[in-house]
């Protein structure tokens, strides 16, 4: 485990300069301790520079005497020490810009000892005290939450994808869904993804195009400033990827920290996000006049045309101490003598506060809970805007502005989201700037084509005729291009294809493509024009204009003429072929079968044999009793 390294007591000499140059009576001093993490130059320099501007006004109350630290390790126990040490100073409060792990041991330690504690901002985790005790933090970083999901809602979006880097980006994707309607809200979060690093998040990306290449993709994604920056930038340039399907809402205030407008890329994606300090207000425009003129001897020097969300967080830190107190001695003007003796301070009867806890109790700062209480009751303008916080030392009473990357890489407000009112749409003032195209008009595009009648063939010489360039061709593409050269004034220059092919995937050629899908992806040529078939494989590596000319198979049929049935309809089912066939198959197999029964000698016999004598006739009258004559018998006599 590193050490602490610790740098202190070279703004305090700074500040003392100041004041002994200035000619006034030395006003009461009031020391505060600081406690900044390594990386935080631009947040160190703020929190001088208001420092700076407060001790040299005239007429004032107090002068503030500043004890600094550096540190560069989230070791509880070394923090604890250090913590401590600016205790025994006899500082009134402190300020401090730290990492979530470091923020729980100095949260604990100004709730334990009631020392005032001002911070840019507060984890996710942070849990509130015992119910009846005050927090002696004070958060200077408002609440987005609902921002994000009014944002959401407002464009529509039903589902969003969440990317995050850290636990506390996971805390706040909970706080977003504990402030989701529940039962009555259409928002879902499809996906929740952690990466690590850019490389992590496209890969992320490329899974999602196998999935659904096509579908609008919203993404809400927590990070850091500049891993947001390389996302963005990795994704512009990944040729595999889509752009115009995704919309990346930016969670945080990191749309205040730099953004390159030379880096192009940053325009060429949707992109949202949230920004706290309004570079049109007037206070806002003089603190950046006189931020890019001083010098504070820190690397932070290098752009003073705009200022991060974290140093402005911190100026207003000290904007706010310096109120609270000013309240406090207005009220109380001897409040502190008492406390300070022989140019120390004395918390009772011990010097400084004593953080030991051997004693088995601990003897908290006589003049923190006043402290805490005038700093919940401070109102003021800031570069963030209106300052003003709740009982639990919350931000309220805040304004977001809502901007829109636009071409250029310049941000556009969209809107503004207030905690009162929620988000209100703002009439958007795009700057398009006009691109210049003098370069571009005199560079020659190479065409890339493939010989196809009819739209690219080679042209054949007339007798004693040479051609050269682009007249060695003709066809309809050919056409179309010298009209589209002319319209929009470029050069161009025709090339067939090396290989002859229109373009297919080929682990074995650079790129993975061939053909002249594979000289666009290789940057060989720069645009291609031919009758080429638009694929979904095609596109996911190269865009494609609106299709110039349609062609397909078409299957004709003649359709069939209604006909009134006649005497012979019933023919109709079967060709005359097919009758005269049936015909003399019927003739053919009767014949057949008269000619086979005349070669049995029983075909035609009698079933019974003729009488060989002549029988007599008798017919015999019998009477019956009725008056009848019936027949009695015929035989032979």
């Amino acid at each position: 485990m590193r050490g602490v390294r610790v740098r202190s007591s070279s703004l305090t000499a700074t500040l003392v300069c100041v004041t002994l140059l200035s000619g006034h009576a030395p006003a009461e001093k009031i020391p505060i301790g600081a406690i900044f993490e390594q990386g935080t130059d631009e947040v160190q320099a703020a929190f001088k520079f208001a420092m700076l501007n407060h001790n040299q006004k005239d007429g004032k109350r107090f002068e503030l005497q500043a004890f600094v630290d550096v540190i560069n390790t989230a070791d509880a126990f070394k923090l604890s020490r250090l913590i401590c040490s600016q205790f025994s100073r006899g500082v009134f409060a402190l300020l401090g810009a730290v990492s979530p792990d470091s923020f729980d041991t100095l949260h604990s330690y100004s709730n334990t000892f009631q020392m005032p504690f001002v911070t840019p901002w507060f984890p996710e985790n942070v849990l509130a005290p015992s119910s009846g005790l005050l927090d002696y933090a004070i958060s200077m970083r408002p609440d987005y939450h609902k921002a994000i999901i009014d944002v959401v809602r407002h464009y529509g979006w039903k589902s969003v994808i969440y990317m995050y880097d850290s636990n506390d980006g996971l805390l706040r994707l909970q706080s977003i869904y504990q402030s989701l309607r529940p039962g009555g809200d259409s928002l879902q979060v499809a996906a929740v993804k952690r990466v690590h690093n850019a490389s992590e998040a496209i890969d992320y990306l490329h899974s999602l195009e196998e999935v659904s290449r096509w579908s609008n993709k919203y993404l809400v994604l927590d990070c850091p400033t500049e891993m947001a920056k390389e996302i963005v930038v990795t994704h512009v340039r990944d040729i595999t990827l889509g752009k115009r399907t995704y919309h990346y809402l930016l969670s945080g205030l990191i749309m205040d920290d730099r953004w390159e407008t030379e880096v192009t890329e940053y325009g060429a994606i949707n992109i949202t996000g949230f920004r706290i300090v309004d570079n049109t207000r007037q206070n806002v425009r003089d603190f950046l006049d006189s931020w890019r003129k001083v010098d504070l001897g820190t690397a932070a020097r290098t752009s003073r045309d705009s200022i991060s969300a974290a140093a402005a967080l911190m100026h207003d830190a000290v904007l706010v101490l310096v109120e609270a107190f000013n309240k406090l001695l207005r009220k109380k003007p001897d409040l502190f003598r008492a406390s300070q003796r022989r140019g120390q301070v004395f918390n009772t009867t011990s010097r400084g506060v004593e953080c030991s806890i051997n004693k088995g109790w601990v003897t908290p700062w006589e003049h923190g809970d006043k402290i805490s209480r005038f700093l919940r009751k401070v109102e003021l303008e800031g570069l963030t805007g209106d300052l003003s916080f709740g009982e639990d030392g919350r931000r309220r009473n805040y304004t977001l502005h809502v901007v829109e990357m636009t071409v250029n890489s310049a941000m556009v407000k969209v809107a503004e989201w207030s905690d009162e009112t929620g988000l209100t749409p703002v009439a958007a003032k795009y700057v398009r700037l006009r691109t210049s195209t003098d370069i571009q008009k005199n560079r020659t595009y190479v065409v890339t084509t493939i010989v196809e009648e009819p739209y690219i063939m080679l042209r054949k010489p007339e007798p004693g005729e040479i051609l050269m360039g682009n007249d060695r061709f003709e066809g309809y593409c050919k056409d179309l291009a010298d009209l589209i050269a002319n319209k929009i004034g470029i050069n161009y220059e025709l090339r067939i294809v090396k290989d002859g092919q229109y373009g297919a995937e080929n682990p074995d050629v650079e790129g993975g493509w061939d053909g002249m899908v594979g000289e666009l992806v290789r940057r060989e040529a720069d645009i291609a024009i031919a009758s080429m078939t638009i694929t979904s494989e095609r596109e996911r590596v190269i865009d494609f204009s609106k299709p110039f000319m349609s062609l397909g198979i078409s299957i004709m049929i003649k359709k069939p003429m209604k006909q009134k049935p006649g005497v012979f309809s019933f023919l109709n089912p079967l060709s005359k072929e097919i009758w005269v066939c049936v015909i003399f198959s019927y003739v053919g197999v009767s014949i057949v079968l008269f000619i086979v029964s005349r070669f049995s000698p029983y075909e035609w016999r009698l079933p019974q044999p003729p009488f060989d004598e002549t029988a007599g006739l008798a017919i015999v009258g019998v009477g019956t009793p009725g008056g009848g004559v019936a027949a009695l018998g015929i035989g032979p006599p």
